[in-house]
């Protein structure tokens, strides 16, 4: 056959994806990926990492909060009963 030009690949293999599946691309709504020195780069990691570490300390402290919630309850033996531990005595 006749060599088709990539455009013309890429329209076709386009369309025979088209073809395939009604699946898209989403639409690009950030500005393209630019390039960081490694200075930024290190600094938005530091950030993350801080900003990650806080989320978890907090889910931590929520967590333990949950577990250790204790009820207290008000507990009043009848005072016959209470008073039986209570005494002590010498048996000399």
């Amino acid at each position: 056959g006749s060599p088709i030009t990539a455009e013309e690949r890429r329209l076709r293999d386009k369309k025979h994806l088209n073809d395939i599946t009604a699946a898209r691309l989403p639409l690009l709504h950030y500005s393209p990926a630019k390039l960081l020195s490694i200075e930024e780069s290190i600094s938005i990691q530091i950030q993350q990492k801080e900003a990650y570490e806080e989320m978890q300390a907090k889910l931590a402290a929520q967590k333990l909060a949950e577990r250790l919630n204790i009820k207290m309850l008000r507990f009043e033996p009848d005072q016959e009963a209470s008073m039986q531990y209570r005494e002590v005595r010498d048996e000399d």
